[in-house]
C-alpha cells in the first residue's frame, strides 16, 4: 500500500472509532457526568485505538525502515482527521472553524491535543526501536 492508502486507512480507523464513542459520550455519559469526565474517559480507548491502528499500520507499511514515510502517514491522517472535524463541527453544531478547534474545556481540551499530536506520530513512535 502506498502512503496516501495507508493515511486513509489510519484516519478512518480513528476516525470511525471517534465518532461511535463520541456518540455514545454525547447521548449517554455526559448527561450522567459532564462534559470533562467524559472526555477524558473517552481518551482511554480512544488512545487505545490509536496504538492498535498504528501498530496495523507499521505491520502493512512496505518501506519499514523509512521514517519520513511513517512521518507523512501520521501527519497526512491528522490533516484528514482535523478537516473531516471541521466539517462535521460546522454541519451538525453550527459552529465556525474557530470554535470548532479552540472551544474545548481547557484540561480535556490540552489531552485532546496531546492525542492529536499523539496520533499524528504514533506510527513513527512504535517503530522508532526497528530504525
Amino acid at each position: 500500500m502506498n502512503t496516501l492508502k495507508l493515511s486513509i486507512v489510519y484516519f478512518a480507523l480513528i476516525f470511525g472509532t471517534g465518532f461511535m464513542l463520541g456518540t455514545i459520550r454525547v447521548l449517554w455519559i455526559v448527561p450522567k457526568i459532564g462534559v470533562r469526565t467524559a472526555e477524558l474517559i473517552e481518551m482511554l480507548p480512544m488512545f487505545v485505538a490509536i496504538l492498535l491502528s498504528a501498530r496495523w499500520i507499521n505491520q502493512h507499511l512496505a518501506d519499514a525502515d523509512n521514517i519520513s514515510t511513517r512521518l507523512k502517514i501520521g501527519f497526512l491522517a491528522l490533516s484528514f482527521l482535523l478537516v473531516a472535524e471541521i466539517a462535521l463541527g460546522m454541519v451538525l453544531q453550527g459552529a465556525s472553524i474557530s470554535e470548532v478547534l479552540l472551544n474545548h474545556d481547557p484540561i480535556s481540551g490540552t489531552v485532546y491535543y496531546v492525542m492529536l499530536i499523539l496520533f499524528a506520530l504514533m506510527p513513527w513512535l512504535l517503530n522508532r526501536k526497528h530504525s
